[in-house]
């Protein structure tokens, strides 16, 4: 069985394009995205470019702010601070990578917790540990989509997820708890790799490396 999360994430468009179109109806504001960008990096501008068009599609406002890489540090935390106190604004995004004189935590600190849209300030991480409210990293939270879409229920079930960067790993392994689930967290130092992804009810990549795992690393009838 194939999770299709490309049919998911339309449905899901879809319902948000309805919610925007009942506050337009109610003669209420539509929320408002800003993306900033920096520099010219080529995915870095595909990535952006597919978010203002997932605006465009659910009726959103968005804002994107490019400044080429010269731009300092002051000036970048001095353009957050502005969208920080804009009340038409609603969320916040630095596309990363930032150039290498910019540095990236102080980026992300600098964001307004409530305005976070990447779910990365620790704010929000803490809220994600603590199981309360507050935004989650959108990788994380579209897998946990696409188990929600099959109707799998993690009470009880061993995940494993291979990877444990702050973006994906660490977070999806928090949903997944807070799920009741019993998870481990393997890596690059993970010895018996293989041993330890077999007796996984669900596994998770998260390495970033394409075509790492092959059937051998998978127990039959496991959720990938």
């Amino acid at each position: 069985m194939l999770i299709n999360g490309k049919e998911i994430s339309k449905q899901i468009k879809e319902d948000i394009k309805k919610e925007v179109e009942l506050l337009k109806e109610e003669g209420k504001r539509v929320p408002c995205l800003a993306v900033i960008l920096i520099g010219d990096d080529p995915a870095s501008q595909v990535y952006v470019r597919n978010k203002i068009r997932a605006c465009e599609f659910v009726g959103m406002k968005s804002m994107t702010i490019s400044k080429d890489a010269s731009f300092t540090q002051e000036e970048l935390l001095a353009l957050i601070d502005s969208l920080n106190k804009n009340e038409e604004v609603d969320g916040i995004l630095v596309q990363l990578p930032v150039p290498d004189h910019i540095d990236e935590q102080a980026v992300i600190e600098a964001i307004d917790p409530s305005k976070d849209v990447d779910g990365f300030h620790p704010s929000n991480i803490a809220k994600l540990v603590l199981n309360e409210d507050g935004f989650v990293p959108c990788t994380p939270q579209g897998m946990m989509c696409m188990l929600d879409a099959i109707n799998y229920d993690l009470d009880g079930k061993e995940v494993v997820v291979v990877g444990r960067s702050n973006i994906v790993g660490k977070p999806v392994s928090l949903l997944c708890l807070h799920r009741n689930a019993t998870v481990t967290i393997a890596h690059s130092h993970t010895e018996y790799l293989r041993d330890v992804t077999k007796r996984a009810d669900v596994l998770i990549a998260a390495i970033g490396k394409p075509k790492f795992f092959d059937s051998s690393y998978v127990k039959e009838g496991a959720v990938v």
